[in-house]
């Protein structure tokens, strides 16, 4: 196995040169840097990544931790992840926190430890206490952890308005939203009240129903709608996420109920599931591309203590359908 020393000895230089210029670190001459490159070619020397990270403590690893994969949402913005770390020569380690205790604490402490260089956080725990004395790189994906850690999310205030509007635009009288648990800090809460008050202002009356917490299963979102249409009969609106927007149009078949002609469906997120049906939803898509790009940006950025002025924040759209 070819090693850096006879790589500086076929190069003609220390083995410290060798060093510099596999990490780009330091001082080092062109001449120079092409001799040690071309000793590299000629003897196939592959260098020990394990050996490089440790001379530049970094594992070139970032943590990840979201709730469930089974949701459409955070699956497609674990795979958006893995890709944006994998073009910048980084790897993934995930962690799904729903129905597993301490996992996430397990996560913390191997970042506290540097067996990863930063952690994307994005579960829906309610011991956000653990990352108050936090001083690695950690970016919080659309979750609220404390004032000093900074949230890529999309822009749920104008995701907000945009919902608002297409329901006005079909004269709901009733709108029922389906929120996540409020026990969790997330800024995604903001489309719900924003959504409310510009509804309640042209008149339209709305109601609130709130889902457990981690309730990431088919089968809770099912509950949810069937408790929805039990409890508000007269209901000609609906605003929430795409899981809970697919089950409450199988509750409105199973009910009589016609989409869109007695009930208007409006969805949020935006995820592929939620255009695979025979009746593709009407929704407010986050762009979850473009935020795991901003995400990955943002640590990478942190890791390297490098500035980053450009914005955490990226605007929604409607995603037109046959339900709204």
């Amino acid at each position: 196995m070819v090693r850096i020393k006879d790589v500086a000895k076929e190069a003609g230089v220390a083995a410290s040169t060798v060093s510099l210029v596999m990490n780009k670190k330091g001082y080092v001459s062109e001449a120079t840097r092409a001799k040690v490159e071309a000793a590299m070619a000629k003897l196939n020397y592959v260098p020990s990544e394990m050996a490089r990270n440790l001379s530049l403590n970094r594992t070139n690893t970032i943590g990840v931790i979201m709730p469930s994969l089974s949701h459409p949402f955070f699956g497609e913005v674990v795979e958006a992840l893995e890709a944006a770390l994998y073009a910048r020569s980084y790897k993934m380690m995930l962690c799904c926190t729903q129905h597993k205790e301490n996992a996430e604490r397990t996560f913390v402490e191997m970042l506290k430890r540097r067996t990863m260089d930063g952690i994307i956080m994005g579960a829906h725990s309610l011991d956000v206490a653990l990352y108050d004395d936090i001083r690695q790189p950690i970016v919080a994906f659309d979750r609220y952890l404390n004032d000093h850690i900074p949230i890529v999310h999309c822009d749920h205030h104008q995701g907000g308005e945009l919902a608002a509007r297409t329901l006005l635009n079909h004269d709901c009288h009733l709108v029922v939203e389906i929120v996540g648990y409020q026990g969790v800090s997330t800024p995604a809460n903001e489309y719900h009240w924003v959504a409310a008050d510009r509804l309640r202002r042209h008149g339209v009356k709305v109601e609130m129903l709130e889902m457990p917490w981690n309730a990431f299963s088919y089968g809770d979102f099912m509950a949810s709608a069937r408790e929805l249409f039990q409890k508000y009969p007269e209901v000609d609106g609906i605003l929430g996420a795409d899981l809970s927007i697919s089950a409450c149009l199988n509750v409105a078949a199973e009910t009589g109920r016609r989409v869109p002609e007695d009930l208007k469906l409006l969805a949020y997120d935006g995820t592929a599931a939620a255009q695979m049906g025979r009746q593709p939803l009407t929704a407010i898509r986050q762009p979850i591309e473009e935020l795991a790009e901003l995400a990955v940006q943002k640590i990478i950025h942190m890791i390297n203590e490098e500035t980053d002025d450009t914005p955490w924040v990226i605007p929604p759209a409607l995603l037109k359908g046959q339900t709204c």
